[in-house]
């Protein structure tokens, strides 16, 4: 029906007798042109030549370009990858998580887990056990294959460059720009040394990149809605906005960007008055579906695949619920342990709130307030973690050797610190940071203290039993009011500063919001000599509760990455510094004996891109202007073409960008690189839209001296990239400024 319909509007579509003539042989149709034979093209012209080689080349070029210059990411990023044999920056990290999941170990990390999902992965195919402990600067053993396991994330920035190539070819760029735009992704060295190493940063540029690639193949398909390749591209564009998100959370700046193009998309549909509400209703459908369901699934496999591979008790334990760690092989939590809670058991006590730490103090106190000592949530297994549940100050005749009296709901308690002796405490000071609501420290002792110590507890439910008059170990949800003040105790994820060792506060709310499960809390560990043993971790906790908690948890440790002003950190950068390439990065020892690599991008590259940022601004406001006076100096497909390939990328660079500047966290230059790929797509676009209606000759002139001037650079900074040897001093050609610390 389609293709008649365009027939039609064509003109092309027969009709009336028209319509029923038929060619018969032997016969005429009247009015029509009698059939002449034709005389032989061979003998007026001669043989049809063949084609040449250039015109093969470029008939080909489509393909033959984005080969040859994979051909040279491939050289590039792998060449004498495996020249350095000691473990180099961040590989600390990554390859140490790594071997958590190749020994099933649970820990915890800032970051969604798939990307170091993928460095266990390439661990494992390198034959490795996770045996080794990734300590910065040691030595790989022999038989770890530290250079498949760099070759494998090295594969993740080599694919990066033939999708810069048809990124840039589906932003409608003329051939000449897309071979600079391709030319700047593989001859970024920035690029080259970070995808040399076992680093997210090399799979979170593919995401990046892969992520733009197929919206700007949507885009080109938006005058064929629903058909199956714009479906295609649409879920694919879900699925990479899924990987990259997937890998670190940096993810959801470029997830901004699709979503305020599919809201600017959306908004015109809504304009089209011609569209009718069920194809409406069906743009927005498709939408949701792809670019929110399907990237969310993807995230939540990766948790999915996260938990169902580390199914061992490991360093990250204390970052989940109690009920999730009982389960784990080899935790002790649970294990044995008393079902019910008496006085005289020791325990740990666990915040139930998503994120939520262990209920925990230490020997230095509040800087102002009290200046008692300090109350915290803490997220790590430590003694300072343990309380003792005693009775009240009124219940004079107990003693640790008494028989045990059961904890129950509504029993007014005391807990005393294990550590310090002293007593969980609150009073009519404001807390540090939430000042609305009461400070909680540990003041006096078993003899010394008042009835602030005393705290009533409330039973909220136990996923275990009906029965809530009993307080079970890990089932039973709690609350603690405290017997005077009447606020409940309260951790909600707020990070004290440095003097608090950047740990979660600890308040005491007025409110009484029992669905609030900041305030819950629930017995962890649980030792008490005169109680049988039971098994309280047969319970399981929920799936998305614990994807829920993990993601909160990672959020508040990220936030705590804050600098710290009482330490030197020589890695860290300013946010200004990056775009100007006013610093790099040392990213291991500077010894003589040491293979040596500086972080550090292509001056001509960084340089250039950020200035064509403000030119396409400026190119954008300068046609504005003239349109409102009246002149159409661009035609629709011009001005789409600004609007697509020049303003998003723009659009790209801030959303990666200005993040960094507003956040208070500690900031390095490869947080810089995924908005690096947006200011290239923008100087590809100004270069382009500058040339392209000028003559071949000068177009041809100026891109080969911007060709020359890129690959120039890159050779002379290769060996920051490759490797370093020898002393430093050799290589102080390339120390352009003093920040540049490529050499002592």
């Amino acid at each position: 029906m389609a293709e008649k319909n365009s027939a039609v509007a064509s003109g092309a579509a027969p009709s009336g007798d028209a319509a029923r003539r038929r060619n018969v042989p032997g016969s005429t149709v009247p009015g029509a042109a009698t059939s002449r034979p034709q005389p032989d093209e061979t003998k007026i012209h001669g043989a049809k030549k063949s084609p040449s080689v250039l015109q093969i080349l470029d008939e080909w070029e489509f393909i033959i370009a984005p080969l040859v210059f994979t051909a040279f990411a491939v050289f590039t990023r792998l060449w004498k990858i495996g020249l350095s044999p000691i473990v180099t920056w961040d590989e600390a990290h990554f390859g140490k998580f790594g071997s958590h999941y190749i020994k099933r170990e649970l820990f915890f990390d800032v970051h969604p887990p798939l990307g170091k999902i993928l460095v266990g992965l390439s661990g494992v195919l390198a034959g490795y056990n996770g045996s080794f402990e990734f300590k910065s600067g040691e030595t790989y053993p022999q038989e770890l294959d530290y250079t498949f396991m760099r070759a494998f994330n090295a594969f993740w920035g080599i694919l990066c460059v033939p999708l810069a190539y048809f990124t840039a070819a589906e932003l409608n760029l003329k051939r000449p720009a897309v071979w600079l735009v391709t030319l700047m992704v593989l001859c970024e060295n920035s690029y080259t040394t970070i995808s040399r190493f076992i680093l997210l940063d090399s799979m979170l540029l593919f995401g990046t990149v892969a992520t733009v690639f197929c919206w700007s193949k949507f885009h080109r398909q938006q005058k064929y809605s629903f058909e199956p390749e714009w479906f295609f591209w649409l879920f694919m564009t879900g699925l990479s906005l899924g990987f990259v998100c997937s890998i670190k959370l940096v993810g959801l700046f470029v997830t901004a960007m699709v979503g305020l193009y599919t809201i600017e998309d959306l908004w015109n549909k809504f304009g089209n008055t011609r569209m009718s509400y069920p194809v409406l209703a069906a743009h927005l459908s498709a939408r949701v579906v792809g670019l929110i369901v399907i990237p969310f699934l993807v995230y939540l496999f990766s948790f999915a695949l996260h938990f169902a591979i580390l199914t061992r008790s490991g360093p990250g334990d204390a970052q989940m619920s109690s009920l999730f760690q009982a389960n784990l092989e080899g935790s002790e939590i649970g294990r044995n342990s008393p079902l019910e809670v008496a006085w005289g058991s020791k325990v740990t006590i666990k915040n139930m709130g998503y994120g939520g730490g262990l209920l925990h103090s230490h020997v230095q106190t509040y800087p102002e307030g009290s200046s008692q000592q300090q109350v915290t949530c803490y997220h790590h297994k430590d003694a300072n973690n343990e309380w003792w549940f005693y009775p009240n100050r009124t219940v004079a005749d107990w003693t640790p050797e008494s028989e045990p009296h059961l904890v129950n709901n509504g029993d007014t308690i005391r807990l005393i610190h294990a550590q310090t002796g002293r007593n969980l405490h609150s009073h009519d000071i404001s807390a540090p940071i939430t000042k609305s609501q009461k400070e909680v420290s540990c003041y006096g002792n078993l003899t010394i203290g008042d009835d602030k110590d005393h705290w009533k507890v409330e039973v909220v439910r136990d996923v275990a039993s009906r029965d809530k008059s009993k307080l079970r170990t890990l089932t039973t949800a709690f609350r603690l009011k405290n017997a005077v003040m009447g606020c409940y105790l309260r951790a909600a994820n707020v990070n004290l500063p440095q003097w608090g060792f950047k740990q979660i506060e600890v308040t005491c709310d007025k409110k009484n919001n029992p669905k609030d499960t900041f305030t819950h809390w629930n017995v962890e560990a649980h030792t008490n000599d005169k109680l049988p043993p039971g098994d309280p971790g047969k319970y399981k906790s929920p799936f998305l509760h614990d994807f829920i908690h993990l993601n909160v948890a990672m959020m508040t440790s990220n936030n705590a990455l804050v600098p710290d002003p009482d330490k030197q950190d020589d890695l860290a950068s300013q946010w200004w510094q990056w775009p100007i390439l006013n610093v790099g990065l040392r990213m291991c020892g500077w010894d003589d004996k040491i293979v040596k690599y500086f972080l550090l991008g292509n001056p001509f590259v960084y340089w250039v891109s950020t200035g064509s940022l403000g030119l396409v601004g400026l190119v954008t406001v300068w046609y504005i202007l003239r349109w409102q006076r009246g002149f159409k100096d661009l035609s629709q497909d011009e001005i789409d073409q600004i609007h697509y390939s020049g303003l998003y990328p723009v659009l790209g660079w801030f959303l990666h960008y200005l993040p960094f500047v507003v956040m208070a966290r500690v900031t390095y230059v490869h947080h810089y690189y995924p908005a690096l790929y947006f200011a290239i797509l923008s100087l590809g676009f100004l270069i382009d839209f500058t040339l392209r209606k000028q003559h071949k000759a000068i177009q041809w002139t100026i891109y080969s001296i911007l060709y020359t001037i890129i690959i120039g650079l890159y050779i002379y900074f290769i060996p920051i990239c490759w490797g370093m040897t020898g002393s430093n001093q050799q290589y102080r050609y390339m120390k352009w400024f003093d920040t540049w610390r490529i050499s002592d």
